[in-house]
């Protein structure tokens, strides 16, 4: 599966409101709480709505399909792996704290639920090298840090709707 950088994959796309989606791919077979939902499709797809019940963030696991950008293979490889041939290519990596995010709107990540033995069988135990095990696709402002003064707003919002 070919993402779509800054937009989400050819079946859903960042925007687009929850009705549409589950036209095309249909219901989540777990709903989720709140804005989340996960649908049974190939990879596996977990998308974010917004209030408003559009699309907000997708997000695709490992396994099954693979998934790709600009021909570079994302998942089921070794980050540092992916982060040099995306480097090649010309996109810089913002690392954050499971993984890295890309300007053209993506980010690939690992919750160390694989090991470096599932990809290279002489890994010793303690390999401490990470395999991409999803990818997270939306505007790329989505995925930058927030500014001190953005965090005070919303502390200030969070303080003023629970008065």
């Amino acid at each position: 599966m070919e993402i779509l950088a800054g937009e989400g994959v050819a079946m859903v796309k960042v925007g687009e409101s929850r009705d549409v989606v589950e036209s095309r791919i249909g219901a989540p077979m777990h709903p989720g709480r709140s804005s989340r939902a996960v649908y049974d499709t190939d990879p596996m797809l977990v998308i974010t709505y917004r209030e408003d019940e559009t699309v907000e963030l997708v997000e695709i696991g490992y396994g099954g399909e693979e998934v790709f950008f600009e021909g570079v293979q994302l998942t089921y490889r070794f980050m540092d792996d992916v982060v040099a041939e995306l480097a090649a290519g010309g996109h810089r990596a913002v690392p954050f704290d499971i993984g890295f995010s890309f300007e053209p709107g993506f980010a690939i990540f690992s919750m160390s639920s694989l090991s470096a033995s599932e990809l290279d069988p002489e890994a010793s135990a303690d390999d401490p090298r990470r395999v991409v095990e999803g990818v997270s696709i939306a505007p790329f402002d989505y995925f930058r840090e927030p500014t001190q003064e953005e965090i005070e707003a919303y502390v200030r919002g969070r303080q003023a709707a629970s008065s």
